[in-house]
């Protein structure tokens, strides 16, 4: 693809992997709050831990096998410092942010849950100023703002009442948009260190990072004897497939392409599609000030986007 195409494809990416996660997350909404597999969940509850465990192991396990096809064993082994990165990337990262927002949409609104997930790209934007020794530049800070802003009224915590849930609730979900924020950050440095034909390996061991930190803290022999139906063991690896690895993947190969602010202002597009979804398939009406976020949102995205990038992407085609 021509350089001045690069940040397109990466914007792209990055949008897909966002779809995904809104698709994820209602479907995960809905298992929580008992539509889905309401019966089953009786039974044997699917907690936010097991969701996550699952989630990244069977990510591991896919993007392993596919890459020891394609390349051979001796291919897929890194330098020790290279290996500790990565797998910081997914216990610190890729875990603590799945669980974590799991967490929150179960003992917060989920309205809550997301507005404060997605203070990320301010955490992000004063890491890389920190990092950089300078201020933002105006737009970056405008556009971080009104994406905040914009999340706020499409989830009705402006104009709706405020947020809701359990101090720990709350306390989890703001983790999380640590987590997200140091996902995104680390990530997209981690990601420079490679050739582009390597950059897979950054996304497997950072899977194989968070699945190992969910192992030893729920041994695989406890989720087997939780006594999940068939039905809900189909739903955790179509989920995982669908709402881990195929959006972690876009996402952290969108990274080569756009600096960790634009990417993560533009992961607020995710509360937009959850809302235009529930409007498009399940008859959800759109309140003024939902159309109003929404419409605050991309022109975030825009501003961001427009302005010309401080942090330089990584090489293209």
């Amino acid at each position: 693809m021509p350089r001045n195409h690069a940040p397109l494809r990466g914007y792209l990416m990055i949008a897909g992997a966002t779809l995904l996660w809104a698709i994820s997350a209602n479907v995960g909404r809905a298992l929580f709050t008992g539509r889905l597999l309401a019966s089953d969940q009786l039974a044997h509850p699917i907690s936010a831990l097991q969701l996550s465990q699952v989630r990244a192991s069977v990510s591991t396990l896919v993007l392993g096998s596919l890459l020891l096809w394609r390349r051979g064993l001796r291919p897929l082994i890194l330098s020790r410092g290279d290996t500790i990165r990565c797998l910081i990337l997914g216990a610190a990262g890729l875990a603590g942010s799945n669980f974590l927002y799991y967490y929150a949409m179960q003992t917060t609104s989920v309205a809550s849950a997301i507005i404060v997930q997605y203070t990320a790209p301010a955490w992000v934007l004063l890491w890389v100023s920190f990092a950089h020794r300078q201020w933002p530049s105006l737009p970056k800070v405008g556009g971080v703002l009104l994406a905040i802003l914009g999340c706020a009224l499409v989830v009705g915590v402006i104009g709706g009442g405020g947020l809701h849930g359990t101090t720990l609730g709350l306390l989890a979900v703001l983790l999380a948009s640590f987590s997200f924020a140091f996902y995104s950050v680390f990530g997209h440095d981690l990601l420079r260190r490679f050739p582009e034909g390597d950059r897979w390996l950054v996304v497997f061991y950072a899977f194989m990072g968070a699945a190992l930190l969910w192992a030893f803290v729920n041994p695989p022999w406890r989720l087997f004897a939780q006594g999940y139906s068939g039905r809900q063991w189909v739903f955790l690896v179509l989920f995982a497939l669908g709402s881990s690895l195929g959006p972690f993947a876009l996402y952290f190969l969108g990274l080569q392409y756009v600096d960790a602010t634009s990417a993560i202002v533009t992961c607020t597009l995710e509360p937009v599609m959850s809302i235009l979804l529930a409007a498009a398939l399940l008859g959800e009406s759109l309140g003024a000030m939902q159309v109003a976020g929404v419409a605050v949102v991309l022109s975030a995205i825009l501003l961001v986007q427009l302005q010309g990038r401080t942090e330089a992407p990584l090489t293209v085609d």
